[in-house]
């Protein structure tokens, strides 16, 4: 599966394998496009000119029904991220593309402000993201991320954020104001405790040691936050889940979660290719794991499934978290949010939970 590839500083893949659904394909040999000191090109920020910023989902994996991504396509470079795959339906590779050339939504704060006027608008938890995370690097310069929360407070909805990256305290002041009324929580995602082995996993994402200050800056705050130990992959990081749900505990975090690797599509291959650049030695222990727990394959697809896996392995890993979830007092890692202080600015009466319809000032 694996063939020899530069390892590109500041990236999860070097490769970019071919699109399924474009006809013709450009392969670079080894080596070419890398920079000085095995750098890759600089990451290129494109306009997403979407007419629609929420997107809706039944899978009842999920704890949410909506979800809102400011971004396509994550400079964080994680080498197993299942949400590669979507990068190809843009035209482009699941693999050096998705970390490389990011579509960013500007319009996404007006959209969502339409949206949330509707009169047809349910209020309910909005998940950002769930496709890539909302504070990768670019939003330190776009503000995207916060531009959005900007309205979700101004509106009092309810949202859920899943983040590696500290840049999250920067928006606590929007943050309290939604936490005030129990509308938000705050997932910080770890992976592992080993900086160096972060460091070639997630190439830029923040260290985990800035995680954990950000989930104790978050605690110390007033904002509920949870760490989600995603991905745990076996044989390579499993041995870590009690160590990282106790420092995360420490820190400040009220809830916890956990999934197991899987491996969609193309990510198969490139997660395979980072294994045998970077870990050659566990190489094969680890695909042997992930197929163990997921019926022989590197994917499940099946709802119910996919998120937790199962057989032996499965079941000792979900017995372990729980034992030390527990122990240490953390709760599920979704709270329940309230929408019962949502409203549209500007409107007379504050919209209600019980079917009373407010004015559309949704602006085009």
């Amino acid at each position: 599966m694996a063939r020899d590839l530069p390892i590109l500083r500041g990236r999860g893949t070097a490769s970019n394998p071919p699109n399924p659904f474009l006809s013709a394909h450009v392969e670079l040999d080894p080596g070419e496009g890398v920079g000085p000191e095995g750098r890759s090109a600089r990451t290129r920020v494109l306009e997403d000119r979407t007419r629609s910023v929420l997107s809706w989902n039944t899978s009842p994996d999920l704890g949410f029904n909506v979800s809102l991504n400011p971004y396509r396509g994550c400079e964080h470079g994680c080498a197993y991220c299942y949400a590669r795959p979507t990068h190809e339906y843009l035209g482009f590779s699941a693999g050096l593309d998705f970390e490389q050339t990011i579509l960013a939504k500007p319009q996404a704060p007006r959209l969502l402000r339409k949206a949330l006027s509707s009169p047809r608008w349910v209020p309910q938890t909005i998940a950002m993201s769930g496709g890539t995370d909302p504070y990768q690097p670019v939003e330190r310069r776009l503000g995207i991320t916060r531009g959005c929360l900007e309205v979700l407070s101004e509106f009092r909805n309810p949202v859920a954020i899943i983040t590696k990256n500290r840049t999250v305290i920067r928006d606590l002041d929007l943050l309290r104001v939604l936490a005030d009324v129990g509308a938000v929580n705050v997932a910080v995602s770890v992976t592992t405790l080993d900086r160096e082995l972060q460091g070639r996993l997630e190439p830029r994402t923040s260290s985990p040691r800035r995680r954990l200050e950000a989930i104790t800056t978050l605690a110390e705050a007033g904002i509920p936050v949870s760490v989600m130990v995603a991905p745990i992959i076996p044989g390579l990081t499993d041995h870590e889940l009690p160590a990282i749900l106790e420092e995360a505990a420490r820190a400040g975090a009220r809830g916890a979660a956990f999934i197991p690797l899987r491996l969609p599509g193309p990510v198969a291959d490139l997660f395979d290719g980072w294994l045998a650049a970077h870990v050659p030695g566990r190489r094969e222990k680890v695909l042997g794991r992930v197929r163990s727990l997921r019926g022989g394959c590197l994917d499940e697809r099946r709802f119910g499934v996919r998120m937790r896996g199962e057989g032996r392995w499965a079941e000792q890993l979900a017995q372990l978290f729980r034992v030390t979830a527990s122990r240490l007092g953390l709760q599920g890692g979704w709270p329940d949010l309230s929408a019962g202080a949502f409203r549209v600015p500007g409107s007379s009466t504050q919209l209600s939970l019980f079917g009373v319809p407010g004015e559309d000032f949704g602006q085009d």
